[in-house]
């Protein structure tokens, strides 16, 4: 188990620069100091809050590792905590990690597809005609009980995602979409129900599978308008996010969004993404 020591040499590695309430104050003051560094922060409130979540994470996997894993070693352990003690020893940290866990699931699917062969899955969801076409219309539902159900988790709130209301929300039976600054990002419930971070890279090389014509695609892709550029969800916190801009409003682009990707690629996608052994080919990763 990790001593309490080595807890505050990891606290004090990770925290070294984050700015540090001045002693004396009072919890109105203390309180006011606090909201005056998060806005103070490079890149504002919203970055402070992240930082202080990654760093957050760090601390929980690096005494993990301490009690039961390659840390257990007191020299490997040292040379950790002088790593994350500095920006860049923490960036090269993390890309260990997400290296690390990326094998592992590499390996996972693997040894899932050796036990039983893998089939295309089932759409994830059936598209509601109704639904679809009122987003190709541009007939706003407003926030609803996914919006709701999305809205109240944890991770959200930490982060603030929906601190800033988006300009429209299209409701549907499967999670939302929102419109924000040119943005159309899309919130899958069964995404957000098992780990939205999870699902970011996978979501991306499902996309790209399903409109690049890739011989491991479909035998008729569906190229996106060349006005719209596919991105992770990270920016938004949501499944994926598709950058449109001006051509928001163009009502051939949003009918593509509605009656192709939503109503037949979406569903499609999100099966092949959360269904585990679905091992998507290197080009698209």
């Amino acid at each position: 188990m990790a001593s309490d020591l080595d807890t505050v040499r990891v606290l004090r590695a990770l925290f070294n620069d984050m700015p540090r309430a001045p002693q004396g104050l009072t919890h109105l003051e203390t309180m006011a100091w606090i909201k005056q560094s998060m806005n103070d922060f490079e890149g504002g409130d919203m970055a402070y809050t992240i930082e202080h979540i990654t760093r957050n994470a760090m601390l929980d996997i690096v005494l993990r590792m301490r009690e039961d894993g390659p840390l257990a070693d007191d020299a490997a352990f040292d040379e950790i905590v002088a790593l994350i003690s500095t920006k860049e020893g923490r960036s090269t940290f993390m890309d260990r990690c997400i290296q690390a866990q990326k094998s592992n699931a590499v390996t996972e699917r693997l040894l899932a597809r050796v036990q039983r062969p893998w089939t295309e899955p089932e759409p994830l969801f059936v598209p509601d005609p109704l639904e679809v076409q009122r987003f190709v219309l541009a007939q706003a539902s407003g926030p609803g009980p996914m919006y709701a159900e999305y809205g109240a988790r944890e991770d959200v709130r930490q982060i603030g995602v929906l601190e800033q209301p988006p300009e429209q929300v299209h409701e549907f039976a499967w999670g939302f979409v929102t419109e924000d600054q040119g943005d159309w990002n899309f919130y899958l419930a069964e995404v957000w129900r098992q780990g939205t971070v999870g699902y970011f890279e996978r979501f991306l090389s499902a996309v790209q599978l399903e409109t690049t014509g890739l011989p491991e695609g479909p035998a008729a892709a569906s190229p996106m308008p060349a006005c719209l550029t596919l991105d992770v969800g990270i920016g938004a916190f949501s499944s994926l996010t598709l950058h449109a801009g001006a051509s928001l409003a163009d009502p051939d682009v949003r009918r593509w969004v509605g009656e192709v990707f939503i109503a037949g690629l979406l569903p499609r996608m999100a099966a092949r993404v959360l269904d585990e052994r679905c091992d998507f080919p290197e080009r698209v990763q």
